[in-house]
Parts: structure tokens; sequence; C-alpha cells
């Protein structure tokens, strides 16, 4: 068919199936959004993908009166290169014309040295630490960051340049612009809301919250180990229907975040914060359900785990991890195909996310029994892989199904 191949959707819908897509590596992120005259957006996909996309599962997440389908676009689809270059070519001039009028010329160098990306939230960028390095810019004081704003549309300004070791994973951020660095997201209707200089947001689980939101917890309690400001502890209770759900958090600024995201989301009433390290709680005998969302392992909080479901008739362990598959050797094999090496990659890495979860069974299996005295079973209901740190790391989780004989 002619024209390029777009999801359309309702507005209200486009940041949520925006983030699926591209989670599930069908959105054609070269091309650009389309507003249509109706309101509609149109997602760009990828030809490749189109017949394996599950429209089905795709408009089941949206409200039954919203538009989910799969149009051809004879409308013209701007490249993001051509946009980027637009808002590059923009915040270049506008820095240009900054330092001629402070008596300095513009050199390849400084063109170099000035942002080529960094994440927005709202009216805030977030730049990273490889632009305005050189010792120029710090000549232009205030007037550098004001500049910078006005070329990226932004409001606020703010700069992170690392993860630190405190513990609690905060970013290092350091505010340029703006009376505060408290932001909104809104996912799959849910608003989470944090401070950007104490809380990162983790929008690569995107395709797991969705997962999360569509189980059904009616009549459940639910203890979520790693709570962080709800990334799950949310979607449990706003779209799962979680009688009521215990947030295990350590960190006084994610367990602030989490305080106003509850309120924001009206569920307060129905979680308790367990404020402190998971390993120092006193409940037990009391889940239907444990999240444990932390990776690279959750491993040290497995005894928590087994100790928190209900002794009676057990329940669920969603458990995250990093799994590492090893690198196949197909130099030798100079005739394999591009598409049989990334078949035969996959299978690879299914055989090895399936030996880790047959051995976390077995290693839950025998938990259980130690911390009971009784006998259980295990049974793995799933494995959901959610995205991939580097080639042949992935981050898979283990719906593993446990329960007492």
């Amino acid at each position: 068919m002619d024209g390029v191949p777009c999801l359309r959707v309702s507005q209200c819908h486009v940041q949520q199936l925006r983030k699926c897509l591209q989670a599930q590596g069908a959105l054609d992120q070269s091309l650009c959004l389309l507003k249509e005259s109706d309101g509609t957006v149109l997602l760009p996909i990828l030809q490749c993908c189109v017949s394996q996309l599950d429209l089905q599962f795709l408009s089941a997440m949206v409200a039954s009166e919203s538009t989910c389908e799969i149009v051809w676009s004879q409308s013209s689809l701007h490249s993001k290169k051509e946009r980027g270059r637009t808002s590059g070519d923009k915040l270049e001039k506008i820095l240009q014309q900054l330092l001629e009028s402070n008596g300095e010329r513009w050199t390849e160098e400084l063109r170099r040295d000035i942002p080529h990306n960094f994440q927005r939230h709202g009216d805030l960028v977030l730049l990273g630490d490889n632009c305005f390095s050189l010792p120029l810019w710090q000549k232009m004081n205030q007037q550098l960051w004001s500049a910078v704003a006005r070329g990226l549309g932004a409001k606020r300004l703010a700069r992170m340049s690392r993860i630190s070791t405190d513990g609690f994973r905060s970013p290092v951020v350091t505010m340029l612009l703006g009376e505060h660095s408290w932001v909104k997201h809104v996912d799959n209707g849910i608003r989470y809301e944090f401070d950007v200089t104490k809380c990162m947001f983790s929008a690569g689980n995107i395709t797991e919250k969705l997962r999360v939101a569509g189980f059904d917890c009616r009549g459940e309690t639910v203890v979520d180990l790693f709570a962080g400001i709800g990334y799950f502890t949310l979607p449990y209770l706003v779209h799962a229907g979680a009688t009521h759900v215990h947030a295990c958090e350590w960190n006084p600024d994610a367990v602030e975040a989490l305080q106003k995201n509850l309120v924001a989301n009206g569920v307060f009433d129905r979680c308790t914060i367990h404020q402190g390290d998971n390993q120092q709680l006193q409940l037990c005998d009391v889940a239907d359900r444990v999240n444990l969302g932390l990776i690279p392992s959750s491993e040290d909080s497995w005894p928590i785990a087994c100790r928190l479901l209900k002794k009676t008739t057990g329940g669920i362990l969603h458990i995250h991890q990093n799994v590492t598959s090893p690198l196949s050797n197909t130099a030798a094999i100079p005739a394999i195909s591009d598409a049989t090496q990334r078949v035969s990659g996959k299978k690879a890495d299914r055989e090895v996310w399936q030996a880790w979860a047959d051995d976390t069974a077995k290693r839950i299996t025998s938990l259980l029994k130690d911390i009971t005295g009784a006998s259980w079973i295990t049974n793995i209901q799933h494995i959901e892989r959610v995205k991939s740190y580097a080639p042949h790391i992935h981050h898979v989780v283990l719906d593993l199904e446990c329960r007492p004989l």
C-alpha cells in the first residue's frame, strides 16, 4: 500500500501508546508524529512490523470510545532529523548572537560543545554533562542559561552529571534556571510527580507498567518491595484494582514523591508506606502478590518475599533480574545471514532466561520450605522481557506462582 503505516489514536492516549510501540520496536522513530484535523494523532510504524502488531491488545489499553486503528497516511510526516536540525539551528543561532554581543567569536569547537541530546520534562530540559565544557561559556554567566532555555523552548534548565553512589541511585542534578525542580509525567492515565534533583523516572519500564496495569488484583493484598516514586505501586492500585498495597521504600526523597503521587491519583487510603530498609520489614503472611522490582538483582530480598506470602494460600512473586546471555560465536560461520543470526540469538537468549527461571524456582521452593517448615510447589507462569541494557544483557521479569502443598 502507498503511504506511511501509522497507528491513529486519540490525543489523550498518545504518550501511552507511543511508549508501548517504542518498547515493542515498532515505532518509526525517524519520523515525527502528525496531528490530524479531527484531533487524532498518527504514530508512524515501521512497515516490517505492521503485520506483527496486536491491535486487539493495543485497543484494550484505551477507552472503548477512543480511536485506535492502523491507517496508511498519505500526508507528509516530517523527518525528526529535519526537525532536530531546525531546533539545533535555532539554539546555535541564539548562542552565536550571545557570544558575539559579548565580543567573542563563534568557532567550530564551540558549536560541537552545545547540547545535541537532552531530556524534556514538561517545561524543564535536563542537560547531560557532555556540553558547555569549554571555559568560555563560564564568562556568559546566567545569560547563557537564559539563551539556552529560549533556544530549546524551555522555562527551566537542569544538568545531570552522574548517578550518585548514595545507595538510593539519586541523580546528581544541578538546577541552572528556574525556581523549583519538581516535574510531572503522565503514563497510562497515572500522574507521577518527582524532584529531578533527587529522584529518577524510569521511562524504560513502560511495558511492564502496562502489563501490571492489566492484572486483575481485585481482593488482593500486594507488597511492592522497591516502590520508588510508585512506578508499580500506582498501576497495581489505579488499574489492577488491588485492595491494598504495602509500599516499601528507603529513599526519603522517593517516599515524599510517592506520598504526593498516591494523593494525586486518589488512592492514598489503599496504600501503606513502609519507609526504610525492607530487610527490617515486620510484615509476614499478608501477601497475595509480591513485586520485586530491583535490578540488576533482587535476590537479597527473596527470603523477605517468601515470608510475606500467605502461608495457607500462597501467591505470586514478580521477580526482576538482569540476565546475561553468552556471546555467540558466528565469526567461524561467515556464510550465516544477519537474519539467521538474529533468530539464533533470540532463541539463545530465551534459553538462558528459561534456565535462570528454572534455577530461581528451585531456590524459591527451598526457601519457602526453610521459612515455613512446609512443602511448597512453584510454577513458572511467565517470563517477560522488559528491555535490553546492552547486547546480551536483558531486564526480565519472572512471574512465579507459589502454593503450599
